[in-house]
């Protein structure tokens, strides 16, 4: 089974109800994707549509993943840094990959393609990204190059008294002149 990567898809319909059912599905497995289960679409759908306004603003870009089938299995979002002192790297949020393609590498393959993208954007030197603690996924991300740069202990309240750390990941993709 293959993923095929897709940079700044024509969004339709369908892409964008397969992104909103991506991301309940990612969300609902316990997936750090900014929402605690359970998630209903309905949810879903107004912080997708916060990306979307992003992207035909020009501020954000969207990496989609399809599986074999078509379907969405996979999105990273890259948004560009507003701040005109930190224009050399961008964000990298809502990086999701189906829970029915856990295990498969198309976590890694993401970020790979995340990179790539990243890579071929003017004057972009690193991507950044932030990711909730005690999930392990700051180990994840370090096994894909990426280092930690900071850490705001308790700072994402997942449930009353639980409480987790907000981890600043870099990715550092080499000095562009």
């Amino acid at each position: 089974m293959a993923i095929t990567f897709e940079l700044d898809p024509s969004i339709d319909p369908d892409l964008r109800d397969g992104i909103v059912r991506l991301w309940t599905d990612v969300s609902n497995a316990g997936g750090s994707v900014g929402f605690v289960p359970p998630v209903s679409h309905e949810t879903v759908r107004p912080e997708l549509m916060k990306h979307l306004v992003a992207m035909a603003e020009g501020r954000t870009r969207l990496l989609i993943g399809r599986d074999e089938d078509g379907s969405v299995a996979a999105t990273a979002f890259l948004a560009h840094n507003t701040h005109r002192l930190m224009a050399h790297w961008l964000w990298l949020s809502t990086v999701m990959v189906h829970p029915r393609h856990q295990g498969k590498g198309y976590g890694r393959d993401l970020l790979t393609a995340a990179a790539d993208a990243a890579r071929g954007i003017e004057g972009i030197e690193a991507v950044r990204l932030t990711c909730r603690g005690g999930e392990g996924l700051e180990r994840f991300y370090g096994s894909c190059g990426y280092k930690e740069v900071g850490r705001v202990p308790d700072a994402i309240r997942v449930a009353p008294g639980e409480d987790r750390d907000d981890i600043t990941m870099l990715l550092s993709l080499g000095r562009v002149h």
